[in-house]
């Protein structure tokens, strides 16, 4: 059986508030550095993502925690896909296409129209997965993150 058969993907709960953290921060500091707003909302991700109408997901494989995103709700057809992080244990398992096929399957069932995130040109396995999953650069734009010098759409059919 392949690992890809046996994560399963939960959503947001308190006792897992810790993960979204935790698994991003992992990744932030290796490539990038924490910045203020990965703070404010890492640390908060009740207040910051669910109680904004936002959405939390995690991948669990064997009783552990090593992957999580969340979409945030820009308005009510559009919606960011931000703190997308997988554990370093666990790169090229393909957790990262499990995360996004689960995200589509959200968007589409909440009647989501435009998912759009911000990245960075250094990243290019998340870049070629994204692309795999249909999302487009478009012009940045104001963003909010120093790191990020990409940003991409996905319109949902």
């Amino acid at each position: 059986m392949s690992i890809k058969n046996t994560i399963e993907i939960i959503p947001f709960s308190s006792d897992l508030k810790d993960h979204i953290k935790t698994l991003n921060i992992e990744w932030l500091q290796k490539y990038f550095k924490v910045e203020e707003k990965d703070e404010l909302t890492l640390s908060n991700p009740q207040e910051e993502i669910i109680d904004k109408d936002g959405m939390i997901f995690y991948a669990r494989y064997n009783g552990e925690i090593i992957g999580t995103f969340s979409l945030m709700k820009i308005d009510d057809n559009t919606f960011e896909l931000s703190k997308m992080a997988v554990s370093d244990s666990a790169q090229g398992l393909g957790i990262g296409n499990k995360l996004l096929e689960h995200c589509m399957a959200v968007a589409k069932d909440k009647n989501i129209k435009k998912l759009l995130l911000y990245s960075n040109r250094i990243l290019l396995p998340a870049i070629h997965l994204y692309e795999k999953f249909g999302f487009a650069e478009v012009p940045l734009g104001d963003v909010s993150y120093e790191r990020a010098d990409i940003k991409m759409e996905k319109i949902i059919s």
